[in-house]
């Protein structure tokens, strides 16, 4: 394969996983709900309200520029569920509970398909890279998928292992900024080492 053709299947693997954008979209309300919590004397409804709000100006930017709003309105919906969550119990900590849930959720998925050799990127990026479901017929890139998802199995567990004991103490700016480190850095090293993984192999050609 080309470097030119290694360049475009790394940039349509990064767009499948998020993206820039989708990590802006996401990641900025989570910020923003941290900020404030600390900046309004632990006010858990103004931070609830500041991050939703955030995430509807960023979904209405998305739409009036014409953009994709796919990652902006998943982020809204996310945060409403996590406002939902606090606003219910009062307690910020809830704010990031169901990220836990989603990171249990995904580990689990990621799991178990791959050990029914379905691996999930695979079933994501083989459409996008032009293999279809061919690789499950090669061995190699099989192989590959099924190593590139284990990778992300260890992303889900790591975040749970550090953020819930955080959880359970009750301790928001820890937590708050542990979600935030094990989010952007950690997923962008996810996805770099994903594609270091794929590009070794080669994609399926179909007949």
């Amino acid at each position: 394969m080309s470097y030119q053709g290694h360049n475009d299947d790394k940039d349509k693997v990064i767009s499948a996983l998020g993206g820039k954008r989708g990590l802006i979209d996401s990641g900025l309300p989570a910020l923003v709900f941290l900020i404030v919590f600390n900046i309004s004397g632990k006010d858990v409804n103004t931070s609830i309200y500041s991050a939703v709000a955030l995430s509807i100006i960023l979904t209405a930017l998305r739409l009036v520029k014409r953009e994709t709003i796919q990652h902006a309105f998943s982020g809204l919906v996310g945060v409403a569920i996590c406002a939902l969550f606090s606003k219910r119990s009062g307690n910020a900590a809830d704010f990031y509970l169901p990220g836990l849930y989603i990171n249990i959720g995904y580990g689990l998925l990621y799991a178990i398909a791959n050990l029914v050799k379905w691996p999930i990127l695979g079933v994501m990026l083989g459409p996008i890279l032009g293999e279809n479901f061919m690789w499950r017929k090669d061995s190699a890139r099989l192989a590959a998928y099924i190593k590139a998802g284990w990778l992300w199995v260890g992303m889900f567990s790591i975040r749970l292992v550090v953020q819930y004991p955080l959880y359970k103490s009750g301790n928001i700016n820890a937590l708050g900024t542990a979600r935030l480190v094990m989010g952007y850095p950690l997923f962008i090293a996810t996805a770099w080492a994903t594609w270091q993984v794929l590009k070794k192999t080669p994609t399926t050609k179909i007949d």
